[in-house]
């Protein structure tokens, strides 16, 4: 129910407790102060419940119903006054308090109006009665056909439901008023889909009614009829088509469709080879259809089954080589079975299918087998070149009658220590074996078909090389021993262990002892029966300065066999300390005796060095603060005074950084005359400046001179300018300060003149006229 329906089954029930059949007595109300001493007369209105018919097409205006005061004599002293919804525009009242409408209504899109009434004296316009508000409410008439606004439908259910399974429901809709007849009361039925569906008259569900097959047919349409009025004649209806589909369970085994399938292989096929795909059929789709699939009675294990599960085939493999010699037909049989069965349906049977297989293997020319996959064989270390290893044997499987040639194949080094007879598979040395370097030597032995050389096998050899005793043991390390010079006897100095390079069949067993040719008694030696061995202070009153070393000869014998001994020595070093030995101070101690020295003989020559630094040191920093002096100063400040009114441009890097044979013309490129060398005439002219002008005839001739030589000279800038100039002015006293065109050296110039250019110049004459007198 919506809100239009409930909120208009709020407002009749409130009219029909103010409008019962009964005449209703309302209280008069004040209605204004300025009455105040009217006496209070009680008054009322009297109406009957007013409804007006939707889509009434009788003469306009149409009756609707009366309201009437009490206090109404009929005498038309009285005026009905009506306001509210609707109000003069739909509705009107006379002046006998009847009320009409003016058109045609619809409920659909107002079912009811709430209006006001008043009466008032025609003459003093004052109220008789209070306004009282009343309901017009609009009756429904079948005027709307049910609508369904959910379609179009689509339901799936699952195929082989049990009869009853509901499937969806439809629902439709009716725009008159559910409250008033039978309207909009619907009634649903089937049009479309018997005898697979039905559906339930008054709530529309739609339900199966016998059990479907998807694998027939998996789609379904069911037509609805939903009819108003209770399906009562002139009633309105409308239909709505509904989509079932079926969706897949298992209730489909696989099937193979054959019983006997033949596939071929290859007996040169490696492991792992795909034999052929077999594929069993199911009529249910998705998960319903996925399969997995075995092997059964292969007791050989030849073959193996995987499943693609993409495709759903089973893909037979090779798990094993085949021998065409050997056997020549496999027979397996395969199951398919579904990977998820639905155990309502197990009572249909097993969701499984068997077939056989029979696989042939094809003939080829086939390399050289050899009698075992791998060979081990074991040799003795030290045996003469030549010694018998073993021997690896391999035969055509195709023709007996068909020789083997054999031979190495990896590793250079490997051939240099072993040989093959090709006829035979022999294998021996070439040179004594070590086992100390190598115990254990791979090598890879092929045996080649001589009418087909390109059948070739291949077999691994692995030749153990066994030891003998040949390595006497030896110390496990180098041992640095000390013993103080007050050591005590029977003191523990050094810990010592023994290793041997040979393998032997049991644990290493070492003995220690000293050498029988030494002559020390001032150390013995306790064998720990665990490999190790103590040596102990024999006795005391050891002394650095009688004997520094002792150099104990240790004598250790294995139980190899036969049993080897070896002679080790120990070296001890007495130490300046008491009981306990510092190793780092007997370290110190023991390099200065190597070197000779005593310990003040060594501060002493410390002391030495470092007076030698410190005085080597001072020699360096007097030279550099010599160097520092009032010339090397003035010649800075002099080059940055010759930068600074001097600056001639940029010389050669100007000229040189680029080429400029490109940028010149045709005009300028005439035949090249050597340049004169300037330095010489710069020098012999910059005196002459002094005196010589601008409207000097040497000035102009040596400007036309240096032009020319410009203007032939490919290597100088491609416009007219002269990057250095002889004459610098007429104004100056000094002249040219540049050293650019000087053709002698400062040990060659003379600086005397310095001396006359006056005081601007008296400090960088000092400076140069004292680098003269310094040099001579």
């Amino acid at each position: 129910m919506n809100c239009s329906t409930f909120l208009s089954l709020v407002l009749a029930l409130v009219q029909l407790q103010l409008c019962s059949p009964t005449t209703q007595i309302f209280s008069a109300q004040k209605t204004d102060q300025s009455y105040t001493t009217i006496r209070r007369v009680k008054r009322g209105w009297v109406w009957e419940p007013l409804f007006v018919t939707e889509e009434e097409t009788s003469t306009m205006p149409m009756y609707v119903g009366q309201l009437k005061s009490d206090l109404d004599k009929e005498d038309g002293s009285l005026q009905y006054i009506l306001t509210g919804e609707g109000a003069d525009s739909i509705f009107f009242i006379n002046e006998h308090g009847k009320i009409y409408v003016r058109q045609k209504l619809d409920r659909e899109k107002k079912s009811f109006y709430i209006l006001r009434a008043q009466v008032i004296n025609r003459k003093t316009r004052h109220p008789i009665e209070p306004d009282s508000e009343f309901i017009i409410k609009v009756r429904d008439i079948n005027d709307h056909e049910p609508q369904f606004l959910d379609g179009p439908y689509v339901a799936t259910v699952p195929e082989m439901s049990p009869e009853g399974t509901s499937v969806t429901q439809v629902t439709a809709t009716d725009g008159d008023d559910p409250s008033y007849g039978n309207n909009a009361r619907l009634l649903y039925s089937l049009i479309q889909g018997q005898p697979y569906f039905s559906v339930e008259p008054k709530t529309g569900v739609i339900r199966m009614t016998s059990q479907m097959d998807r694998e027939t047919k998996d789609q379904y349409l069911v037509v609805i009829q939903a009819k108003d009025m209770v399906g009562q004649a002139g009633a309105f209806s409308a239909t709505a088509t509904v989509t079932i589909n079926l969706s897949d369970v298992n209730d489909n085994p696989p099937k193979f469709q054959q019983r006997l399938y033949y596939l071929n292989v290859s007996e040169e096929a490696p492991v792992g080879t795909t034999v052929g795909r077999l594929l069993a059929e199911d009529s249910d789709i998705g998960e319903n259809a996925a399969m997995n699939y075995f092997i059964e009675e292969d007791s050989s294990d030849v073959f193996g089954i995987i499943t693609d599960r993409e495709t759903q085939e089973g893909i037979i493999i090779l798990k094993k080589r085949v021998d065409y010699e050997s056997k020549r037909k496999h027979s397996v049989r395969v199951k398919a079975v579904n990977r998820y069965i639905d155990d309502r349906f197990l009572k249909e049977g097993p969701f499984e299918d068997i077939t056989i297989v029979q696989i042939s293997v094809v003939d080829a020319d086939e390399p050289p087998v050899f009698t075992l996959e791998s060979y081990v064989m074991e040799i003795a270390e030290g045996v003469v070149s030549g010694s018998l290893v073993g021997t690896v044997s391999a035969r055509d499987l195709d023709n007996d009658d068909s020789s083997v040639r054999y031979s190495i194949v990896q590793g250079l080094h490997l051939k240099r220590l072993f040989s093959i007879n090709e006829h035979n598979g022999t294998i021996i040395t070439t040179e004594p074996l070590d086992r100390e370097k190598a115990s254990w030597h791979n090598i890879t032995v092929t045996a080649t078909e001589t009418r087909n050389p390109e059948k070739i096998s291949e077999a691994n050899v692995y030749i153990q090389v066994l030891d003998v005793n040949d390595h006497a043991p030896e110390f496990s390390k180098y041992y640095e021993t000390f013993v103080c010079e007050n050591a005590v006897p029977g003191q523990l100095i050094q810990n010592i262990s023994a290793v041997d390079k040979d393998d032997s069949a049991e644990n290493h067993r070492f003995y220690f002892s000293l050498a029988q040719a030494t002559n020390s008694s001032h150390f013995t030696v306790k064998d720990n029966q665990d490999n190790t061995a103590g040596i102990f202070t024999a006795g005391s009153g050891f002394s650095r300065k009688e004997q520094f070393y002792f150099f104990l000869p240790i004598l250790i014998l294995d139980n190899g066999s036969p049993p080897l001994t070896s002679t080790n020595t120990l070296t001890v070093t007495v130490c300046d300390c008491d009981t306990e030995v510092n190793t780092l101070y007997c370290r110190y101690g023991a390099f200065l005796y190597s070197i000779g020295l005593s310990t003040e003989a060594l501060v002493a020559v410390l002391a030495c060095l470092l007076i030698l630094l410190v005085f080597f040191l001072a020699i360096i920093s007097i030279r550099q603060q010599r160097k520092k002096t009032l010339f090397s100063e003035k010649v800075e400040e002099f080059r940055e005074n010759i930068v600074r009114y001097d600056d001639e441009g940029g010389g050669e890097e100007d000229t040189e950084a680029f080429d400029i044979s490109a940028l010149r013309t045709r005009a300028v490129l005439r035949t090249h005359k050597p340049r004169k060398k300037i330095t010489t005439e710069i020098h012999s002219l910059y005196r002459q400046s002094l005196q010589v002008g601008p409207d000097s005839a040497i000035f102009r001739q040596f400007i036309s001179e240096k032009l020319e030589e410009a203007n032939t000279d490919p290597s100088v800038p491609p416009y007219d300018s002269l990057q250095t100039y002889a004459f610098e002015g007429t104004g100056s006293l000094a002249g040219s300060l540049s050293s650019l065109g000087s053709n002698t050296s400062d040990v060659d110039q003379n600086y005397e003149y310095l001396v006359g250019w006056g005081p601007p110049f008296k400090q960088l004459a000092g400076m140069y006229t004292s680098q003269r007198s310094t040099r001579d």
